[in-house]
């Protein structure tokens, strides 16, 4: 068996050869990087660099924000001289430790400043003598740096984003050392909805001129008019959004040597078209999913209803744009708001970060670090809306294991590309014929509330249902589709990507011109599949009946190509145009499925309480192996011929666990192997004490040792116990009965952690329990008849310590701008928080592996 398994990772190991690797810069995560008020010097930046070095880190990504209360005399104005020498230091000293560094193209967000003038300066509609007329929006960038403090820029308007960028290019083009990407973060450029020229290029883009409808323009009731004059509106916002800045910006990055990370979401535009234009799309994963995996928690004070919730969905359009277009790095601003301050787990991030993997994203940004100078006391400086990553959180000490997960994750994940089936067309013109939700009458596509705008359209819930069903898929939008060739099986190709149908959800408008695009794609034998109905409508208010007609007529050519289905069961369509669905997703799991040469490769996690082991056929037929990140350990897959002559592979995957399969094709047949299950009548045996307890070190004192009969949360042991933050040494004896069979490994299961446990039997470490399931592999041998010790040291969180300092040291809070709140954006008060359960909570037991 040890023969065949060597040969199937040789099998392996040459597929992937020829493939070039990751850097580890690239494949280890990045970190946010705030500078308070720059008050920075490079002894403290070195020191953090280094500690970020040794973490496991890969880069830093720098946004200068508002300052500390009594470091006025230390702030460095943003671009100054001093400024620039203490970036350029940053990068060198980068370059040094191998660790990338990045830089938002301004300080806080969104992008404006000093230099922005009224004339340059976001703006928005308003009527004046029955005629629409420009006014100023007179908003500040929020959480300015000292010398990023000013008005927003109008992001519409290609000259004014030029002029806003010419002071980088008096000062920081001229540095030898320069970032390896600029940034601009998620649209948040509110009620903005106008600029000077956009009466002019409405009137050129859409061949009327708006002020000649304005009773459409301002109607409430949903008239057809009013519908269609807003599409026409909307359009002309994306088109400037996308040639005013993202274009403008991009052109100017690439043409001082930088690459570019755009945030598109929140846009009133076609995210997937701004996307398309960075060099790193960059999605984001603001607060907490309601996983179902048992013992995850969810913060309670979360607001929901404020916030909304991270969604796969919307996290696709950044690594849909990516595929399209060939990038091959999709990033993500990472853990937002997961809980509140000093709350977050290991166990709680891990997730998150998998469901990111299943949705494209290969390039992981931590939110974050602050920069913290080296004498400052506990806990630091803190940005007010984060999960704290920097040194003196409370999990940096076993920070690396997280880290090193996700590098052999994201080294897998970025020398592989697409595999999916479907390309979904997003009906864009049929979301503006809807009334929008957001100030200033648009509609903007964030990520923070997809039910707005996303799920309740035909597009959201088609997306969901294949989800659901196992299709693997992208969107494209109409400019995309441009873009796209026909290979001679008559699949469509695009950047890395290949696909098999090009699906239409249910939609009423559509561009006359994309319906040509489709009608020549179809006549190269592409398949389409529209669901439930053809296009109804052209999209916008000029010659509507005529444009209309066309669409209609294009419709009826449509229908008569050999290669277009209009489906009412589209699914089945889709199964018989050979779209392979993975039985994965309706068994519970959450996967992507990528490809490596002939190797075709699967990311697959259980965020869920559905599934534990079982039989599947996969798309594709192999020698099959399996790599576990966490232990990073690789496995033979077992599999099997049905009396259906299928081939059908087996896999564990707990709930809270993930792992790659590699199926790799060749002329071996596929290995078949029987499962080794634990059967249902084979012993279990607990772990039940007592235990011996001692503390260790952490704040703000050392609790006094216990006996405990069993296990509870330490918590309830003494009057200090429920202030601890820090380590706790518990010790038990197990006894092996003579007949367990030692020659086998066992998996010792904890339970309930509160939050990391490292293991020792014997006096030899086994491992470190950081996530859910909170368990460590026994190796075969390890255990003994008889008596054996066991030994956990557990770290809980800081929460209980910050119970009793922030009420004995307020002062810690010193920030300007919004300083501390709290996960509901209230006031930051630690000393009412009740205590955090904290220690082993079990039940502990031992079970043989399979």
């Amino acid at each position: 068996m040890r023969t065949c398994f060597l040969s199937l990772i040789f099998l392996l190991s040459l597929a992937l050869s020829s493939y070039a690797q990751p850097t580890p810069q690239t494949s280890r995560p990045w970190t946010y990087w705030w500078w308070m008020g720059s008050a920075v010097n490079e002894a403290d930046i070195t020191k953090q660099l280094e500690q970020f070095s040794g973490a496991g880190l890969g880069g830093v990504h720098i946004i200068p924000i508002y300052g500390v209360h009594g470091y006025e005399k230390q702030f460095i104005p943003f671009l100054g001289e001093r400024w620039l020498a203490v970036f350029a230091h940053t990068v060198r000293e980068g370059n040094r430790l191998g660790l990338g560094v990045d830089l938002t193209t301004g300080t806080g967000w969104p992008f404006g400043g000093p230099n922005v003038t009224a004339g340059t300066a976001a703006k928005k509609w308003a009527i004046a003598e029955g005629k629409l007329t420009t006014a100023l929006t007179k908003q500040q960038v929020k959480r300015a740096a000292p010398g990023g403090a000013g008005l927003v820029v109008d992001y519409f308007d290609k000259t004014a984003v030029r002029q806003y960028l010419t002071r980088f290019d008096s000062t920081l083009a001229h540095l030898p050392q320069k970032p390896r990407a600029v940034y601009n973060d998620s649209y948040e450029v509110y009620g903005a909805n106008w600029t000077t020229k956009f009466a002019d290029e409405f009137r050129k883009r859409r061949g009327y001129d708006l002020n000649s409808q304005l009773p459409a323009f301002l109607d409430s009731t949903g008239a057809d008019a009013g519908i269609w004059v807003k599409q026409d509106f909307h359009q002309t916002l994306s088109d400037l959004l996308h040639d005013g800045f993202t274009a403008t910006w991009t052109s100017w990055a690439r043409s001082n040597g930088y690459k570019t990370r755009n945030q598109a979401h929140g846009s009133p535009g076609n995210l997937l078209d701004l996307y398309a234009l960075a060099d790193i799309p960059e999605t984001e994963s603001f607060g907490s999913s309601r996983f179902p995996i048992p013992g995850l928690r969810v913060d309670e004070y979360y607001d929901v209803e404020r916030f909304g919730t991270p969604h796969p969905l919307a996290m696709k359009f950044a690594s849909s744009a990516a595929n399209l277009t060939g990038k091959p790095l999709v990033s993500s601003e990472t853990t937002t708001w997961l809980a509140n301050h000093f709350h977050v787990s290991l166990s709680q991030i891990k997730p998150q970060i998998d469901e990111l993997f299943t949705a494209g994203i290969n390039h992981i940004f931590y939110h974050g670090t602050n920069y913290s100078p080296a004498s400052e006391a506990y806990p630091g400086w803190l940005f007010y809306a984060s999960t704290h990553y920097g040194p003196t959180s409370h999990f940096w000490p076993h920070f690396p294991l997280l880290n090193q997960y996700i590098e052999r994750c994201q080294r897998r994940l970025q020398r592989s590309h697409a595999d999916n089936d479907v390309l979904v067309y997003f009906p864009i013109h049929d979301l503006w014929a809807t009334p929008a939700k957001s100030a200033g009458g648009i509609h903007q596509l964030e990520v923070h509330h997809v039910e707005r705008w996303l799920l309740l359209q035909p597009f959201g819930k088609l997306g969901e249902q294949l989800l659901q069903g196992g299709y693997s898929f992208d969107y494209v939008s109409d400019n995309l589709l441009s873009n796209l060739t026909v290979d001679r099986q008559g699949q469509l190709k695009s950047g890395s990507a290949t696909y098999r149908v090009l699906l239409i959800p249910r939609t009423t408008y559509m561009p006359e011109t994309t319906l040509a695009q489709l009608e020549k794609l179809a006549k190269q034998g592409v398949r389409i599949v529209f669901a439930d109905q053809m296009p109804q409508q052209a999209a916008g208010f000029y010659q509507h009946q005529r444009r209309s007609l066309q669409v209609q007529q294009r419709g009826k050519v449509l229908r008569q190509l050999r290669s277009v289905s209009v489906s009412n069961h589209v699914f089945q369509t889709l199964d018989s145009l050979g779209v392979r669905p993975e039985k994965l997703a309706p068994a519970g799991l959450s996967f992507i499925r990528k490809k490596i040469g002939d190797t075709t490769q699967y990311f697959i996690t259980n965020l869920g309480d559905q599934f534990r082991e079982g039989w599947f056929p996969l798309s594709v037929v192999g020698v099959t192996t399996s790599y576990d990140p966490l232990t990073n350990q690789a496995m033979p897959v077992p599999g099997r011929k049905t009396q259906a002559g299928t081939y059908e592979v087996f896999l564990r995957v707990a709930p809270g666990q993930s792992c790659f399969v590699n199926v790799v094709k060749s002329t071996i047949p596929p290995v078949t192997a029987q499962t080794q299950t634990r059967k249902a009548d084979e012993p279990v045996l607990p772990v039940v004490g007592p235990w011996q307890l001692q503390f260790r070190q952490g704040k703000p004192k050392v609790p006094t040792a216990y006996s405990l009969p069993k296990l509870v949360s330490w918590t309830t042991l003494s009057d200090s116990a429920p202030y601890f933050s820090g380590q706790a040494h518990y010790v038990t004896t197990i006894n092996v009965p003579a007949t367990a069979d030692t020659s086998r490994a066992y998996t010792l299961d904890l339970g309930d952690v509160r939050e990391v446990a490292e293991v020792r039997l014997n006096g030899q470490p086994i491992g470190t329990a950081w996530c859910i399931p909170f368990q460590v592999q026994i190796p075969a041998n390890r255990l003994r008849h008889g008596s054996n010790q066991l030994e956990i040291d557990v770290t809980n969180l800081s929460a209980n310590y910050m119970r009793l300092y922030d009420r004995q040291n307020p002062g810690w809070k010193k920030f300007y701008d919004i300083n501390m709140v709290d996960i509901r954006y209230q006031p930051f008060d630690a000393s009412k928080w009740e205590p955090m359960p904290s220690g082993l909570l079990g039940p502990i037991q031992l079970t043989i592996m399979p």
